[in-house]
């Protein structure tokens, strides 16, 4: 499940690591302790030391921030479960699993990016929050370990609902959401490179997650499902949009194609508003039918800042502000309209 580089996605407002800025290499990407592109090693490094992260390096390379993109659409996909069940009812036991698997892949992509993009030598040109091994913080094995652990703990938590459901065909979708978490940047031809970041972000983070969670508790997928999957894709596609936007020039520089530089900023400004704003179109049409679904607008609140700042920023730090805002009214959203199809 791919969600952008720091956010990527999913995508990152987190603070700043506590060591040094990110280490700088040359124009052409070569580390000057390595001599190699990409090495991930620090230019001021000791040659031949290996490099030690503190706990706060690794807590930062997760990106907590970028976490509600995981939460919402299984809060929204349970509430829609509830109304497909017709009585009330949902499972516990399989909403916690879904909960996992959600939260562990975006973790495992979030570690994934730094690896790829620090291997590649993409973040030699970075502006935004460091990474551990485009930093030079920790060696690019040890970030690898990490991402494929919490893939691997996905794939546990959803071997363990395919178990409890038995249905098996579950087992191909959970393949294919962690093939979609690693070729974001990695591989040899990253889509997150080509401009498709986005799609597979809106597809995974938005229809995958929802309508996977409402299947597996309920046995059927309903409109509820399928629209409130649309709307938490559409603002995973917003964090991940502004956290491009962000990044630009940089991506520009180390030849990352995403959507953002595709497009430019401008139209990418007005991309981003449309990604936020039209998913309170479908909170309007809940709305009609369910009585607190209103609740849902005051996510507005964060909301309508986000896209102000986004279309007048001058500055990354104003940008970083926008995507925490989005990625709060993803975690709101989801959990307002989740509990209005509840109750």
């Amino acid at each position: 499940m791919p969600l952008g580089r720091d956010y990527d996605g999913v995508v990152a407002a987190s603070s700043r690591p506590s060591r040094p800025k990110q280490q700088r290499l040359n124009p052409a990407g070569i580390g000057k302790a390595s001599g190699k592109p990409g090495s991930g090693k620090a230019a001021n490094g000791k040659a031949g030391a290996a490099p030690r992260a503190a706990a706060g390096d690794w807590i930062s390379g997760a990106r907590l921030r970028t976490l509600p993109l995981a939460i919402a659409p299984v809060a929204l996909g349970t509430g829609a479960a509830v109304v497909a069940n017709g009585n009330g009812h949902w499972e516990p036991v399989l909403a916690v699993l879904c909960l996992v698997v959600a939260l562990c892949l975006q973790i495992g992509v979030n570690y994934a990016n730094d690896y790829s993009d620090g291997i590649r030598g993409t973040d030699d040109h970075r502006i935004g929050p460091a990474r551990l091994t485009g930093s030079g913080a920790a060696q690019a094995k040890q970030v690898l370990a990490v991402s494929l652990a919490f893939f691997g703990l996905a794939a546990l938590a959803g071997l363990a609902v395919v178990i409890i459901t038995q249905q098996w065909w579950l087992l191909a979708v959970g393949a294919a959401a962690i093939a979609a978490a690693w070729f974001y940047t990695g591989g040899k031809h990253p889509y997150g490179y080509y401009g498709l970041g986005e799609a597979f972000v809106f597809v995974f983070f938005g229809l995958v997650a929802t309508c996977g969670t409402t299947w597996v508790q309920a046995g059927a997928v309903n409109t509820e499902s399928w629209l409130s999957g649309v709307a938490i894709g559409l603002i995973a596609c917003a964090v991940l949009m502004v956290n491009n936007l962000r990044d630009v020039e940089p991506d520009t520089a180390a030849g990352k194609r995403t959507l953002a530089v595709l497009v430019g900023k401008t139209a990418g400004r007005v991309l981003f508003c449309v990604f936020l704003l039209v998913p309170f179109l479908i909170a309007g049409f809940f709305a009609l039918i369910y009585p607190l679904a209103p609740l849902t607008f005051f996510m507005l609140l964060l909301a309508l800042p986000a896209a102000l700042i986004t279309l007048t920023a001058k500055t990354a730090k104003e940008l970083i502000l926008a995507l925490k805002l989005t990625s709060l009214v993803a975690l709101g959203y989801g959990l307002a309209l989740g509990a209005a199809f509840a109750f």
